[in-house]
């Protein structure tokens, strides 16, 4: 299978255990995809769904057996746990099956920008997130999972490509358009506080990739609703991909690579 590189990918929000992961996207993600390091930016096993009704599909384990491939096979993979598979942060500074475990990590590309990694469960304090609406849990946002798996459903029958209704749904809810705006507000606030030109994040299953008070807010997804990543290019360009039964770049942001210094120029 033909694969295509890219130095640095970014995912989260897997939710594995639970019956919306669309693991089968996912896997062939992975499977179509190389990378030097894979970032696991949280919610990967949904612990909390599996709590109150255990289920995994064949498809689940077939996604963590590939991310661990990739892992033993030369990939640096560093998972950075969520709210949902929050027991791994009892890990962190470790290495799971040559996974390493971190609370927050700073990465920075080629053009020599640095970026926060963080889950975004953190900011639910400062925005009240998990008041006005919950992820993956609440029995409102299952409801709405549920819609979207049927209209899927029904749309494969008559030839049509994945579509999110509950994404469609959420970003015409005034409540949910607060609750997201507050949170990537706090965000870039904590980007600028610790120094940095970025944060990639996830938790609130809204893909996002732009510039905004100078700062780059990266949000890569998740695989229940949007079936998206983030990716680094070769010349340091940062993509959000959305990957489904269609694939396609969602957003893009160029960044400049730091001036050559006086001598190498003289040279």
């Amino acid at each position: 299978m033909k694969t295509t590189y890219y130095p640095s990918i970014w995912i989260s929000d897997l939710h594995l255990g639970y019956k919306d992961c669309k693991a089968d996207y996912l896997l062939d993600f992975l499977n179509r995809t190389d990378c030097d390091v894979l970032y696991l930016v949280g919610d990967i096993v949904d612990l909390w769904s599996m709590k109150r009704q255990f289920y995994w599909e064949p498809s689940h384990y077939k996604v963590l057996e590939c991310i661990q491939a990739k892992a033993e096979s030369g990939t640096r993979v560093i998972y950075i746990p969520g709210n949902h598979d929050e027991t791994f942060r009892h890990y962190v500074g470790r290495s799971l099956f040559n996974v390493e475990v971190h609370r927050t990590f700073i990465h920075t590309t080629s053009a020599g920008k640095r970026f926060l990694l963080v889950h975004g469960d953190d900011f639910d304090s400062a925005t009240r997130y998990n008041k006005l609406i919950s992820i993956a849990g609440d029995a409102g946002y299952d409801f709405l999972l549920f819609l979207n798996r049927w209209t899927n459903r029904i749309r494969r029958i008559y030839g049509g490509h994945y579509w999110s209704l509950a994404s469609w749904i959420k970003n015409r809810v005034h409540k949910a358009r607060e609750a997201i705006a507050a949170f990537e507000a706090a965000a870039i606030h904590e980007a600028k506080k610790q120094g940095v030109d970025g944060i990639i994040c996830g938790h609130i299953h809204q893909p996002a990739l732009k510039v905004s008070d100078g700062i780059v807010y990266c949000n890569d997804g998740d695989w229940i609703e949007n079936c998206t990543a983030l990716v680094e290019n070769k010349d340091g360009r940062i993509e959000l991909l959305h990957w489904s039964d269609i694939q396609h770049v969602l957003h893009t942001v160029e960044l400049a690579k730091p001036p050559e210094n006086k001598a190498s120029q003289a040279a």
